[in-house]
């Protein structure tokens, strides 16, 4: 199987990688990140470089699509040959998919109209001008669609799993969990909007205008 995960100027480097260490474990995907061009793509806060091995043209039918988020899936919103790809590649994909913000060019795409979808808590009221309802849940399925979205970042190894067990089994799937040693357990219940105070949101908007 062939798995493609765009890439693009300011992607949000876990959206991309955390799926790719899941799938890779799988000896039937092999994994190709694309782009507008060959070469290597910076991620959202310009410390880490990733190269595409081919262009979007290079790879118009995947199985298996991943797109990741991070703040250049703005732009991607109106970038009619990236949207083109993604409706070309979901004609024959088996499924796909989205990490957090990766939704938004999803929905751009005409590919979540009237469905439920997530992506990062930040960013729902972009994903529901696109035509999708945005819920809070991890990772969100249709699987008569082929489509699933997942959350922001981290959830985009929950969603890996997940697509690993569809298309292979449970097996495989709690296989790749293992060696990846994917056991959570974080020392803080800071991970949603809801869990925590405003002294955290108020260091989260100054961190993120730090970035920016």
């Amino acid at each position: 199987m062939r798995a493609a995960i765009p890439l693009f100027h300011q992607f949000t480097a876990l959206d991309g990688i955390g799926p790719y260490e899941v799938l890779q474990r799988i000896p039937e995907i092999d994994v190709t990140f694309v782009g507008h061009e060959r070469g290597e793509i910076r991620s959202d806060n310009g410390f880490l470089g990733v190269t595409a091995d081919a262009r979007f043209e290079d790879l118009p039918h995947p199985d298996l699509v991943v797109v990741p988020g991070g703040e250049g899936t703005r732009a991607l919103m109106n970038d009619e040959r990236v949207l083109d790809w993604v409706r070309t590649a979901h004609e024959t994909s088996t499924f796909t998919t989205s990490v957090c913000t990766g939704s938004l060019v999803l929905g751009a795409a005409g590919l979540l109209d009237g469905l439920t979808a997530t992506t990062h808590w930040s960013a729902y009221h972009v994903l529901e001008r696109t035509g999708a309802t945005p819920t809070t849940t991890r990772v969100v399925e249709h699987l008569d669609r082929r489509i699933i979205t997942a959350a922001g970042v981290s959830s985009g190894i929950d969603m890996a799993l997940r697509l690993v067990e569809l298309v292979f089994d449970r097996t495989a799937a709690e296989a790749c969990q293992l060696m990846i040693e994917y056991d959570p357990q974080p020392p803080f219940d800071a991970g949603a909007v809801d869990k925590v105070g405003p002294g955290v949101m108020d260091r989260v908007i100054e961190y993120a205008q730090h970035r920016k």
